[in-house]
This record gives structure tokens, sequence and C-alpha cells, in this order.
């Protein structure tokens, strides 16, 4: 029993030697703690999909009520700017190449004397390809438009075309914000998290106290231990800002646990100082550490499907995926916080972050006895 607590006494002083060293100054407080709170501002407000002012100009050849009427409604709809109107086709490949516009919309002569006779008329829709992600949406708002036009002019006796319902499961406004920011919880505090840790035995071995750790009673899983819970603990702090942002300054509803949430960001949490602490073991100094994290976060990033649906993505790549914990933090944290899924629905996640823990933990350790033989 006097062993045991010894051996946790050891940790303890070296978690509080960690602590210490990271908050002790002003500025290391600030470093820690400010980049999530602005970041998750930042992506609230400048990392959204909704389509606001989107600019584009009209060839309206044909003058009639009808075409008048549509366009009325395009410019009311609250998320298009005409810049533009022309009066010849000519006109169109300027703006598109000048990036003055996103779309065209081209009204043929004979809109309104097709409708009249009740037949098909085309309306032709010119877009940017180069932005095809916002041409996309622009285009799917303007069918909409298209689509109640069409069913305000539809009178007696017409027949009934098909009707297209659309529901959208938690997130009924189809707002990329409530998509986005649930996944920050993760994706941001692992950006300092893994940087962190990767830092920690680094700056320990560049200033010289690496060796000071080796000569003491302390084993390399203790030296583990205490390096890897105050980035643990740092981790789940930061997730809490962005959580509290997203919650309450955002107000976008929590539908699931938090007691499940904040077992989901705990083992994610797990995972990513696992991954920090090998990298921290492996270089050899503070530079080294920070360039192999650098390089580690964007591809971590790219295949965690914050951005783009894993499933869109080759199949190569999504078996490369199984090794980044973000990919599964990100969903557990999305089907927790929108969805309201429990834990037999997510329990899976669980999986492959607890088998990314289980083997980086380990080596790290592994890494720390090399430095003491």
């Amino acid at each position: 029993m006097e062993a045991l607590v010894q051996y946790l006494r050891r940790i303890a002083f070296l978690c509080r030697k960690e602590l210490i060293t990271l908050l002790k100054e002003p500025a290391s407080r600030v470093t820690l703690f400010a980049p999530a709170l602005l970041q998750a501002l930042l992506f609230g407000y400048g990392a959204t999909f909704d389509l606001r002012h989107v600019p584009y100009a009209v060839l309206d050849l044909s003058g009639g009520q009808a075409s008048t009427e549509l366009l009325a409604r395009m410019d009311g709809a609250g998320m298009f700017e005409r810049v533009a109107t022309l009066s010849s086709s000519s006109q169109i490949a300027s703006l598109i190449d000048a990036n003055k516009v996103l779309l065209v919309v081209s009204i043929p002569a004979d809109f309104e004397q097709r409708l009249q006779a009740g037949q098909t008329a085309p309306l032709q829709l010119i877009m940017d390809g180069r932005n095809s992600t916002t041409a996309g949406a622009a285009a799917g708002y303007i069918g909409a438009i298209v689509g109640s036009f069409n069913q305000a002019r539809a009178g007696p006796g017409t027949g009934q075309g098909v009707q297209l319902l659309t529901r959208s499961w938690y997130n009924p406004n189809l707002e990329s914000r409530w998509q986005l920011m649930p996944a920050l919880i993760a994706a941001l505090s692992m950006l300092q998290t893994l940087l962190i840790a990767a830092l920690s035995v680094a700056r320990e071995r560049e200033q010289g106290t690496f060796d000071q750790l080796l000569v003491t009673p302390m084993t390399p899983m203790q030296i583990l231990i205490g390096k890897a819970v105050p980035s643990i603990l740092v981790g789940l702090v930061q997730s809490t800002i962005i959580l509290l942002i997203i919650r309450f300054w955002f107000q976008i509803p929590l539908a699931g646990s938090v007691g499940l949430l904040y077992l989901a960001l705990a083992v994610f949490t797990i995972a990513s100082v696992g991954i920090g602490l090998s990298i921290s073991a492996v270089a050899a100094n503070m530079q080294q550490a920070m360039l192999y994290t650098f390089l580690l976060i964007m591809p971590l990033m790219l295949l965690s499907g914050l951005m783009t649906p894993v499933a869109n993505m080759p199949r190569v790549l999504q078996l490369a995926t199984y090794a980044n914990p973000l990919r599964f933090g990100i969903d557990l944290v999305r089907r927790v916080y929108l969805e309201g899924a429990g834990l037999q629905e997510v329990g899976f996640n669980f999986i492959p972050m607890l088998v990314v823990a289980a083997i980086t933990l380990p080596l790290a350790a592994w890494l720390f006895r090399n430095r003491l033989n």
C-alpha cells in the first residue's frame, strides 16, 4: 500500500510540475486558452456555407409579366444580389471571368408565350464552375424558387405534378453552422492538445531538464502519465470553452447526454495525447516536435470528415481514416450533440480511438525507456 501511495505521489508531483510550467507565465496561459475562444468565434461567423448576397446577373429577353415575377422572387429571397441587368449574351463571359457574378439567369424571348400556351419554358442558369460548392448551393436555392413559382402559377384543371416534401433531421433550417460548430469541439481542442503533448518531452530535452528526469526513481510509465494528464486536462478545458460558446452564444441546442459527450471527448483527447507524446519522444528538440506536429495535423483534418464526408473519399483513404482519432471524435460529438444518440448507437466509434491510445501510449513509454537506456 505504501508503495502504491509513493507511486501515485511521484506522478502527482510531476503533474504539478507540468501544470506550473504551462501556467506560470501570463503569456503561456493566454496561448493555451485564447486561441480556442477566438477560433470558435471565427469559425462560427466566418466558416459558414449559408448563402448571403450572392451576386448574379440577369439576361431577360422576354420582358413579360412572368419573367418579372420570377426575378422579383429571386430579388426578394434575401440571398441573391443583382449586380447587373444584361442586354446581350455577349456580356455574360466578361462578368463571370472577372468574378463579378457567381451566376447568370438567362430568360429566352419566348418565355412568356410558352407559359401562356401551357408549354415548358426553358430557363438557362449559367454558373461559375470555379466555385462549384457555392454555385451548386445557389442553384439549389434557385430551384426551390422556380418550384414555388410554378406552384403559384398552376391553375385549376392543370393536374397534379410531382410533389417533393423535404424534411431535415437534426438541423431543421439546414444551417451549416449546426453541422460545423459541434465538430469544432473536437477539432479545435486537438490542435493545441496535440502540440502541447508533442512539446512536453522535447522542451525538457532542449532545456536540459530531461536528463534530471532520467535519474529520478520514476519509471517510464510514471513519466508518461505525468506528461499525459496535464495535456488531457487542457484539452478538456478547451473543449468545454468551445462547447459553452456553441451552446449559449450561438444557441445551438444540445440534444444528447452531457456525460456521454464528455466520455467521448475524454477518450478522444487521450488518443490525441498518445500521438503527441509519441511525437515528443521521437523529436530531438522543440523545433522538430512542432514540425512533426504541423505535418501531421493537416492530414488528420483532411481525413476527419470535418469538411468533406468520409464516404466521398477514395476507398484507400477511407481505410486510412481508421487510424485518425479525429474522424471518430467528430462523428461522436456530432451525433451526440445534434442527434441525441446514445452509447448503443455510437459505441463503435470508441473502439478505433481506444486502439490508437492503446498503441501510441505504450509506444511513447517504450521510447522513454529507450531514452533511459
